[in-house]
């Protein structure tokens, strides 16, 4: 867009590059982190290395230099997968940490564009206005009542007013507009700017953790308490059975090993990052992890109207004045009515952003010969205030003419008019019969004021009010599936505008919205007590004429309800709302940057009907978590048990499985965890339940019960093929075959039966998720490689099995899982009987 109103050409293409040369991009590097170094050192801290690392080394002590070099091995390989599992992770959150950058204005080759903030340069003309985040340090050459919140410097909430005029005239990254506009020329970027010298960064702010890390990091914390008091429990005993110290060790870390749950905090990580990134790729930047965990149980919707509902394609479509007293479209329009249009441009902002000021600034260019836009400059602002809201803007010519022009809502301008009662219900009566088909009104105002020194505020004004202007935003045509789609989902939905009641009232019918019969004014709601304002944000669902306080107070009491908020907004009165609700959720395309800052998630398109993707997102990436834990739960009772009961009972063979075996197992199950379960699809019933309660723990008792009923079954099976096998006079190797061929097959079918809580394992194998079969295929094939090739079956103390031996351990394998089925299946059928 031209910048004739400023006379700046800005930098030049070239100018650019030979900035960007010289000082490099506009970013903060406080540390250069060397990532795998890093995610190195964490490894060598984990319990399962540590143990993994003394067992080799009692190994090679003990003169068994294969089995020592295995588990050496098998330290590399379970790093390989830990470090691909981190790198994935962390790989994913960079994307998003890129997305969701902020994006700035500058003037460039006299023309007006938007760039990514890094893109900044030393000498670029950068455009600040109420709202935005300012991304380098600069020098100020035109304002207009620019006023910047530098509390992040600073630590003084009250906004600071600046001028190019004024000794203060310097704007600093990190600080945010609070009012008006400015145009700043950029002295410093990255390191070299004001903050970057102090050297404050979000990047050495630790992430919160959320509830769900907590529960699982301590129900980790636990197991490794409980595995290294087993561990020294299981070593004194067979010492003191034995004297033999290393075979007593080996048998403890035996132990120790089959307890850690390893693979719980690997596969938190890796669902909540690669989650994001899904996420990510649907629209839906998401800035915090634990709004990941929270989007599942969101239970009510706040959504503004203008640009979530509607298109936010302001079309300029009606006119009254009080002189034509009709209500005509801008092709019909007089002399009157044109004036009309032109004062409302002049009460616009000179480079418009918003689409009905837009909307003037066109209607303007076609209805007027002569543009006098470049004539006038900006002189004096009144930022849009006031209950209901208006906005006063001041312009002069060089030889000193004025225009103060104002738009708002009617009411506002009305109560500051010199008008008869008369020509009140005029006015209000066109506004009645424009409103109720939907349409968006302002008032507009134009003062004669002729002293120098403006009144404090915009209400002192005498305004002459000239007339009505309204806009037309037409519903998106997706919105009624999208409402359709939250209220299967069991969400409310509630409207907060600041738009009047019959126009939102008008587009809630047409749009099918549950309860648009009833409303509520902003200046109502904050007259309610505690008691009322708690009934009425859950009976009512359409707010209108709402300000901060008034938006603030509805996400509070809906919270006090019980209920987990989310709340759509763009602009810089949403901030204190969107920190409040549980999600806030601001807008890509036409959110300000505070309002960006304060969101916890950001939707690229503006487009609400990726809120219902991400919801269910988040129902499935929490189910299944659940699912992947549950997995670890049930697969670890059995290695446990079949490890602790042969060793402290006496059994005849008490070391049936070593470290050896167990690491074989955890490399199988690591994967299956972390990758099958992560990449399952959403269940189709995921999105016609009613939200989890937030307050609820990770797993409830029952759930609990399950995995642990499933893990006592597999143990069973385990154990009753070791006393089939004494019975039947087998050798330890051939036994220890059998048990270990019995706890693969239950881990193959045990991730195919809890792919589903619910629905069958024939319904499940229908499911998309090509990595099944994959590593499922993976599994069998080094499972036949280690039964059946001599060298590998002689490693792991195995014996060949016979086709019948083999028939026993699998079919004992399928038995101890297959039996959940027919839970499933009851549980089906009382789901169908309910009604």
């Amino acid at each position: 867009m031209p910048t004739n109103n400023f006379n700046i050409n800005g930098l030049t293409t070239q100018q650019v590059i030979d900035a960007r040369k010289k000082y490099g991009k506009n970013t903060l590097d406080y540390k250069k982190e060397n990532n795998v170094i890093d995610a190195i050192k964490s490894l060598a801290k984990e319990p399962m290395v540590i143990l993994l690392f003394a067992a080799s080394l009692i190994y090679l002590i003990s003169g068994k230099t294969g089995d020592a070099i295995f588990l050496a091995s098998a330290i590399i390989l379970v790093s390989i997968i830990s470090l691909y599992q981190d790198s994935r992770s962390r790989n994913a959150l960079q994307k998003l940490k890129t997305l969701s950058q902020p994006n700035c204005k500058v003037i460039r080759n006299r023309e007006v564009v938007d760039i990514k903030s890094e893109d900044l340069v030393v000498g670029d003309s950068l455009i600040v206005e109420e709202g935005t985040s300012i991304t380098a340090d600069g020098i100020i050459v035109h304002s207009n009542d620019f006023s910047v919140n530098e509390s992040i410097l600073t630590g003084e909430s009250l906004s600071v007013f600046k001028d190019k005029d004024k000794n203060d005239n310097l704007i600093f990254t990190g600080t945010t507009v609070a009012s008006g506009l400015a145009i700043a020329t950029i002295t410093h970027i990255g390191n070299k700017t004001k903050l970057g010298k102090i050297g404050k960064s979000l990047e050495n702010i630790k992430e919160e953790k959320i509830p769900l890390e907590i529960q699982i990091t301590n129900f980790v914390k636990t197991m490794v308490i409980a595995g290294a008091i087993v561990f020294l429990v299981v070593w004194a005993i067979n010492y003191f059975r034995s004297y033999d110290l290393l075979d007593s060790l080996l048998k403890a870390l035996t132990l120790a090993m089959s307890i850690l749950p390893e693979e719980i905090p690997m596969a938190f990580t890796s669902f909540m990052a690669i989650g994001a990134w899904r996420l990510m790729k649907m629209g839906v930047v998401v800035k915090q992890m634990k709004t990941v965990e929270t989007l599942g149980s969101a239970t009510v919707i706040c959504t503004d109207k203008t640009g979530t509902i509607t298109e936010n394609k302001m079309s300029l479509a009606k006119l009254f004045t009080l002189d034509s007293k009709r209500i005509v479209s801008p092709e019909e329009a007089n002399e009157h009515e044109i004036e009309l249009i032109s004062i409302a441009m002049w009460a616009s902002e000179p480079i418009p952003f918003d689409a009905m000021e837009i909307s003037l600034h066109q209607a303007y260019e076609e209805l007027h010969k002569t543009d006098e836009r470049p004539n006038f400059k900006l002189i004096h602002e009144y930022p849009l205030s006031g209950k209901p809201p208006m906005m006063t803007h001041i312009f002069e010519n060089s030889s000193g003419k004025k225009i103060i022009a104002a738009k708002g809502a009617p009411e506002a301008l009305i109560a500051i008019s010199n008008l008869t009662e008369s020509e009140k219900d005029e006015i209000k009566k066109a506004v009645q019969t424009i409103t109720s088909k939907g349409y968006r009104v302002l008032g507009v105002g134009q003062s004669d004021f002729k002293e120098s020194d403006f009144p404090k505020t915009q209400q002192e004004f005498k305004f002459n009010f000239k007339g009505i202007i309204a806009f037309y935003d037409p519903p998106k045509k997706n919105i009624n599936k999208v409402f359709n789609d939250f209220y299967d989902a069991g969400i409310l939905i509630k409207i907060i505008t600041g738009d009047n009641a019959a126009t939102t009232t008008a587009i809630a019918k047409q749009i099918g919205f549950r309860g648009f019969e009833k409303s509520i004014t902003g200046d109502e709601l904050m007259k309610l007590s505690e008691k009322e304002l708690k009934e009425n944000v859950m009976s009512i669902n359409i707010f209108t004429r709402m300000f901060p306080e008034a938006k603030l107070k509805i996400i509070n009491a809906l919270k006090a309800n019980n209920q987990i908020v989310a709340m759509t907004g763009d602009g810089v009165n949403d901030g204190p709302a969107l920190k409040a609700s549980h999600i806030g959720i601001a807008m890509g395309k036409k959110g300000t940057e505070i309002a960006k800052q304060s969101a916890s998630l950001i939707l690229m398109e503006d487009d609400l009907s990726k809120m219902v993707d991400a919801i269910g997102m988040g129902r499935k990436i929490y189910t299944n978590l659940k699912k992947a834990i549950q997995y670890v739960i049930s697969i670890h009772i059995p290695i446990i048990l079949t490890v602790f009961i042969p060793l402290t009972m006496g059994w005849i063979y008490p070391n049936i499985l070593s470290p050896v075996h167990i690491i074989f197992l955890e490399l199988i199950m690591g994967p299956t965890c972390s990758i099958i379960f992560e990449n399952e699809p959403m269940e189709k019933n995921t999105m016609s339940q009613k939200p989890r309660p937030f307050t609820s723990t990770f797993f409830n008792w029952k759930e609990l019960i399950t995995s642990i009923i499933q893990g006592l079954a597999i143990t069973v099976g385990t154990l009753t093929i070791y006393q089939y096998s004494v019975y039947m006079v087998y050798n330890e190797a051939l036994t220890r075959t059998l048990i270990f061929t019995v706890l693969i097959t239950a881990n193959i079918f045990l991730t195919l039966v809890n792919r589903s809580f619910y629905y069958s394992i024939l319904t499940t194998l229908k499911y998309k998720n090509k990595l099944v079969p994959l590593i499922i295929s993976i599994t069998i094939f080094i499972t036949a490689l280690i039964l059946f090739v001599p060298a590998l079956s002689n490693f792991f103390e195995f014996e060949t099995l016979t086709f019948s031996q083999l028939s026993i351990s699998i079919g004992v394998g399928f038995v101890s899982i297959i039996w959940y089925e027919f839970v499933k299946l009851k549980t089906r059928k009382l789901s169908k009987k309910q009604p």
